[in-house]
């Protein structure tokens, strides 16, 4: 068994998930492989989030599990979690999530390659209509898309205590994005990282527009305060530049109002026809199209915002 040979503990932060904690200790107590250490850092939670995880710990003192308090951001909390841990493996989710019964033996498993520093776990949507699987196409990475390039988000994540220590531990300045920059800054040492789509855990999507902008506006703030664009950013800029010339141009001439609706039409077309396969609903004619505009204004305004404020904290 993976648990005889490795040893690691579980980290995760939480703060007022006391809708959903109950079902994330379960999917813990589930596992088929356990940690052997669990340690939960709380931020401060105001509801019932922490009588519900010290009467959890009560019922359940074979997992071993440890709550402490730590006001502060994600960051924080888990360089606090990752501090006080035994273990010289490092396995990190998120408290929102639910784990697959197999995910710990999953992320742990390539650890017995004595090479390899950094397990890339995978996550899948948690989903419970039409809108959800659509959002899901902009917030997750398809699994036909994985590749040896992907970079983990820190729901499902394992790594060797040392490389945490090497790049500082998570950067405490941010609030979002705070997990693609610890896996960039991994990557960017060299250590060894492994891919791994069994190592699973699945994550709830947003319910509505209103929330779905919000998400897409709080991770692009996070990506232009640490200065990280990723591959899409620099044409989404582009596209929105040229949109803007267009529409002045399109007032003095009417060719180029022609050109504009045409433009626009192929990317609303686009815009479906890059993520359809994953939604296969009449629906999605709809919410792709939305979706891609939501994210467009929701992304240049966050990443705009995130970018210069990240001068004002320096």
């Amino acid at each position: 068994m993976v648990n005889s040979i490795i040893k690691a503990s579980l980290i995760t932060t939480i703060y007022n998930e006391s809708d959903s904690i109950g079902t994330f200790l379960d999917s813990i107590k589930l596992q088929l492989i356990k940690p052997s250490e669990i340690i939960i850092v709380d931020a401060g939670s105001k509801d019932g989030t922490q009588k519900t995880i010290k009467q959890f710990i009560k019922e359940n003192k074979n997992l071993n599990i440890k709550l402490f308090i730590k006001r502060g951001n994600r960051s924080i909390g888990r360089n606090e979690g990752i501090k006080r841990a035994r273990n010289e493996f490092i396995v990190v989710t998120d408290a929102g999530c639910i784990l697959d019964k197999n995910w710990f033996k999953e992320i742990t498993l390539p650890f017995k390659n004595s090479n390899v520093d950094v397990v890339a776990g995978f996550y899948n949507p948690l989903i419970k209509n039409v809108f959800q699987k659509s959002l899901a196409t902009y917030t997750c990475v398809m699994k036909d898309e994985l590749s040896k390039e992907f970079l983990p988000s820190s729901r499902s994540i394992a790594f060797k205590k040392l490389v945490w220590k090497k790049i500082g531990g998570y950067p405490e300045n941010l609030d979002t994005c705070e997990d693609l920059v610890f896996a960039s800054r991994l990557k960017k040492e060299g250590f060894k990282f492994f891919v791994t789509s069994k190592a699973i855990v699945y994550w709830p999507q947003r319910d509505n527009l209103i929330e779905a902008f919000s998400q897409f506006y709080n991770y692009a703030l996070g990506d232009g305060k640490a200065h990280y664009f990723r591959r899409g950013t620099p044409f989404l800029f582009l596209r929105f530049l040229f949109l803007i010339l267009l529409i002045v141009l399109s007032l003095r001439s009417s060719v180029f109002l022609y050109v504009l609706i045409i433009l626009v039409i192929l990317y609303l077309i686009w815009s479906i026809s890059k993520n359809y396969k994953y939604v296969r609903n009449y629906l999605g004619f709809a919410y792709l199209p939305i979706l891609q505009i939501i994210s467009d204004i929701a992304v240049t305004i966050g990443t705009t915002v995130g970018f210069l404020n990240s001068f004002k904290d320096n």
